[in-house]
């Protein structure tokens, strides 16, 4: 397992705590180079983070927030936005301020340098990683796939079945999976749809004659469209005043593998504030160079090349 993880998996570990809890094992980690993670409890005016440590007090200047700080190529926001949140570090010094206190001094940009060199920089399109939710926007959502440097993954690329907006889907903080793109001059792409599940292996999971919770993703004159998973949808007849993000309670009518199709009825819907699924996984390693979710007998063809 890499130990470039995301911000937040590091922190609850027993190496973690021990590392951080003394004075002494602070120093022992400093020489050691380890990477280590506490909360951030503070942003100064001039945007330094002030770390929560049990034995000293920690800094993280302003320049050592991020990569691109001290150039602009990255905002301030940046910085801002870790309070009250676990931020990684390296122990880069350990001295006394001015009141004559011990301080120590961190780093969270050397880390992420240190990341891209040894982990980032290794990395192929079509890899499979961990990742963790940052926050969520309507084009899409930005992730954490290693010590906090950002990454997205576009709407269109969070499921096979369309959502309005990726808290559909997700939440900040969730921990995924997702496939790595592409990545050109550091700015890395991402997908996740590819780790749901094909056609088949989802269709799998139901049979004709069942009768199953989904939820409403799409409204045409032509049919009502239901998410049973989020990498498969059946249609189901129109019907008055359904709503998009609904439930429903649906009836399988038929499974047409060769259309890639399932035939719904609606038995009810209905309004509910349900929390998201836990997403099940289809593959969690590895390198992916091909994928393809269409069945082998459909002449409509989805598939993505790595």
């Amino acid at each position: 397992m890499t130990k470039y993880l995301p911000e937040g998996q590091l922190i609850n570990s027993v190496e973690n705590k021990n590392a951080i809890k003394s004075l002494f094992s602070l120093q022992e980690a400093m020489a050691q180079g380890k990477i280590l993670e506490a909360r951030a409890k503070l942003c100064d005016s001039e945007h330094n983070l002030i770390v929560d440590l049990p034995c000293i007090k920690g800094i993280i200047p302003r320049e050592e927030g991020a990569i691109g700080i001290d150039d602009g190529s990255t905002r301030d926001i940046a910085i801002i936005s870790k309070v009250n949140k676990p931020v990684c570090f390296k122990v880069i010094n350990i001295t006394t301020n001015e009141n004559n206190e011990q301080i120590a001094i961190l780093s969270r940009k050397a880390v992420q340098l240190e990341c891209l060199d040894e982990y980032i920089h290794k990395l192929k399109a079509g890899d499979v990683v961990p990742a963790r939710i940052t926050h969520l926007e309507q084009f899409g959502c930005f992730v954490d796939i290693a010590c906090g440097i950002p990454s997205l993954i576009p709407i269109d690329a969070i499921s096979i079945s369309r959502i309005s907006h990726p808290s559909d889907r997700f939440y900040a903080g969730q921990d995924i999976f997702v496939i790595i793109k592409s990545i050109e001059n550091d700015r890395i792409c991402l997908s996740h749809k590819e780790l749901l599940g094909t056609w088949e292996e989802n269709a799998r999971n139901f049979n004709c004659g069942e009768t199953v919770s989904g939820i409403v993703r799409s409204v045409e004159d032509y049919g009502i469209f239901i998410e049973l998973s989020p990498n498969l949808a059946g249609l189901a007849e129109p019907r008055e005043n359904v709503y998009v993000g609904q439930y429903a309670s649906v009836y399988i009518k038929a499974l047409i593998p060769e259309k890639m199709k399932i035939k719904l009825i609606i038995v009810d819907v209905f309004d509910a504030k349900y929390p998201n699924k836990e997403l099940e996984y289809y593959i969690t390693n590895g390198n992916v160079s091909h994928w393809k979710y269409s069945t082998e007998s459909s002449d409509k063809n989805i598939e993505t090349y790595f």
